[in-house]
């Protein structure tokens, strides 16, 4: 069964937002061989509770009032735009969002929410180039030899991170930056 398409998360498996399960979605009842694994804001505890397709329909927030994204941080970064309530909906109902260390923030660039590529290190940064490096630069204020320490230090999977995005317009790497 092929997942549905998310605009903005295209790749929820490799960026660990969505795994293979048997377990029953807590909306649908249904079993479809993948599950949700990000944050999941409600009342009800919903933890690995939802299947990918009720996130997809706007189901699983009509339901139990779920959002996967904080509403206030999307867009709430430096070098971020504002973006229509429509996107800000469409990201944080409909979906699927990322773990981070500290509040989870939505990248935004050219009046519209970004694509969620990943975490990345040092390594994984630097494959996508200087724009997207100095993107997280700029989100650290670090200059010098302070940013060349901390760009040495970014760890794909540890602290410090980076939380990159393409703009889904003009295809630029962006991000920002975030630690324990």
């Amino acid at each position: 069964m092929n997942l549905p398409n998310f605009k903005y998360h295209p790749d929820p498996i490799a960026s660990g937002s969505i795994i293979e399960s048997e377990d029953e979605c807590e909306c649908c009842g249904e079993s479809r061989g993948y599950m949700y694994v990000g944050p999941v804001y409600a009342e009800e505890e919903l933890d690995q509770a939802l299947c990918p397709w009720c996130i997809a329909d706007g189901s699983a927030h009509a339901k139990f009032d779920a959002s996967f994204t904080d509403e206030d941080g999307i867009g709430d970064c430096d070098g971020c735009e504002e973006v229509s309530e429509d996107v800000v909906e469409e990201v944080a109902f409909r979906t699927p969002g990322f773990i981070g260390w500290q509040q989870e923030q939505w990248w935004t660039h050219c009046g519209d929410a970004g694509a969620f590529i990943g975490q990345a290190g040092h390594a994984e940064l630097a494959a996508h180039g200087p724009q997207a490096i100095l993107s997280i630069q700029d989100s650290t204020g670090l200059s010098g030899g302070e940013w060349e320490d901390f760009f040495k230090a970014l760890d794909k999977d540890g602290s410090p991170v980076a939380y990159l995005f393409r703009c889904t317009k003009c295809s630029t790497v962006g991000g920002y930056q975030d630690c324990d």
